[in-house]
């Protein structure tokens, strides 16, 4: 009999973890991006691309899950590394996570508080109607044109942090309607309760061709 109720006990306590992974990848925890990593996006528009005449920033409502437009292929520590951003510096554990955090997109939330008016996009749709009614986000250009700064468009990678949690690393690209832009690995230290951003690496640029015949992508 205790045999049995021994082999019972057994059998719960293994089922209990693969329960509650379940229970987190089917309930929102498994793509809530945190409510911390606002702080750091707010942070990287704030410093890396406001302007004092910026009204209007377009951001995508889903993250990105590469760091090059068009790639196909997962993005993975071996390949992150032969990259050698940031000359090697970072922390294999920063790196680890960053490469976790991204294997899929996720949904970005209306917690941003750079101090500018914001907008999500979907695909090639504006999603607030009091903004643009379903027209494409090209259509934006119209705005620009009537002396209304825009700062079209931003995307935003997951944020990976170190086991310690006292650095962070994000990707974010800006890319313009003119189809030239750039992406950017960010990488933060934590010094008490304050982030800081302790370097930039550019990991694309795509600038207009001499003879106008479109975009030139560089690393």
């Amino acid at each position: 009999m205790m045999s049995t109720v021994a082999a019972l006990v057994l059998t719960v306590l293994t089922c209990l973890p693969a329960q509650e992974f379940l229970a987190v990848k089917e309930g929102r925890g498994a793509s809530d991006i945190p409510v911390d990593d606002y702080a750091l996006y707010d942070q990287v528009v704030t410093k890396k691309f406001l302007t004092s005449k910026t009204q209007l920033v377009v951001l995508e409502r889903m993250t990105v899950a590469r760091l090059l437009p068009n790639q196909e292929e997962p993005m993975t520590i071996t390949l992150f590394q032969e990259q050698g951003y940031f000359n090697g510096d970072l922390p294999l554990d920063l790196v680890r996570d960053f490469i976790g955090a991204n294997h899929e997109p996720s949904r970005l939330e209306g917690r941003f508080q750079f101090g500018v008016r914001y907008r999500f996009v979907s695909g090639n749709t504006i999603e607030e109607p009091e903004v643009m009614v379903f027209l494409p986000v090209r259509s934006v250009r119209v705005v620009q044109a009537q002396a209304v700064p825009v700062l079209d468009r931003l995307a935003f990678s997951r944020v990976g942090r170190t086991f310690r949690n006292d650095q962070a690393l994000l990707y974010v690209e800006n890319t313009r309607p003119d189809e030239t832009g750039a992406g950017l690995l960010v990488w933060f230290r934590r010094q008490g309760r304050e982030w800081t951003i302790v370097d930039t690496e550019v990991v694309w640029t795509a600038r207009v061709q001499e003879g106008g015949d479109g975009p030139l992508l560089a690393p």
